[in-house]
């Protein structure tokens, strides 16, 4: 009777319930438990094993560029990051508020990180997240424009929670890119939140954008109630790197 329940639990896919119940069975702790117990014990490993296989999902379908974790973020004291308010953004009622996060500090500082950290957090809350460096994001929206698949793409970005742009304001936006951006931020005002990453200040932000009517009603829709986290200090790869040098020369 047991391998029977067992091989159902198999066909139906409910591997949480399976491996639970053979756990008790090759251990012999069956008799341990009540009725109610053991359904509810089936229950909550069947239910886990659901939510855990929806995260892992989540990141894999996000396309992060780094693996990264809140708890691993660094707090220096010359990095002008508050550890209380990056915990408040990594509850996660920014997304909840359709609120932006707008990281901007010199290369190699941590923007990337930073913003993949929250990512990874928001997809274990249960938030759809999508990551894009944003140069290669503009360049593939341009291709599918070619391709007609334009739209599609487009309505892809609507439906997650949260995006993330990294690495935006390298170059100046040309026509396409402008208007891309402009569908994208509009599809998102009031519906979805955002994490922009930038080597540049928000206040030259405008000028990258270009197109003066165009600029300022983007411009106007990210910055609004946009929580805004301006690292500074040395380079983390050159601090990397030089605590690399001195282990060498102290071996």
């Amino acid at each position: 009777m047991n391998q029977n329940t067992l091989d159902l639990m198999r066909q139906m896919k409910f591997t949480g319930m399976y491996n639970a119940f053979k756990l008790n069975l090759d251990s012999g702790t069956t008799e341990k438990f009540t009725p109610d117990e053991m359904v509810a014990q089936l229950i909550q490993s069947e239910w886990d094993e659901r939510h855990n296989r929806s995260i892992t999902k989540k990141i894999h379908d996000a396309r992060f560029r780094y693996k990264a974790a809140v708890e691993d973020i660094y707090y220096l004291s010359d990095r002008n990051l508050d550890k209380n308010h990056i915990h408040r953004l990594a509850q996660c009622t920014f997304i909840d508020n359709f609120e932006n996060v707008l990281i901007t500090g010199s290369t190699g500082i941590g923007k990337s990180y930073l913003a993949s950290a929250l990512g990874y957090h928001a997809c274990s809350l249960g938030y759809k997240v999508a990551y894009f460096n944003a140069p290669k994001l503009f360049s593939r929206l341009k291709m599918s424009k070619a391709e007609g698949a334009y739209l599609k793409d487009i309505a892809k970005i609507e439906r997650v929670n949260l995006l993330i742009l990294d690495d935006f304001g390298l170059q100046p936006l040309d026509n396409l890119n402008r208007a891309a951006l402009m569908e994208i931020i509009e599809d998102r005002y009031g519906k979805g939140s955002m994490i922009i990453t930038s080597q540049v200040p928000v206040s030259k932000w405008h000028d990258i954008i270009g197109e003066q009517t165009v600029a300022d009603a983007i411009m106007d829709r990210i910055i609004h109630q946009a929580h805004r986290l301006e690292l500074k200090g040395e380079s983390l790869r050159k601090k990397d790197k030089k605590i690399e040098e001195l282990i060498t020369d102290l071996d």
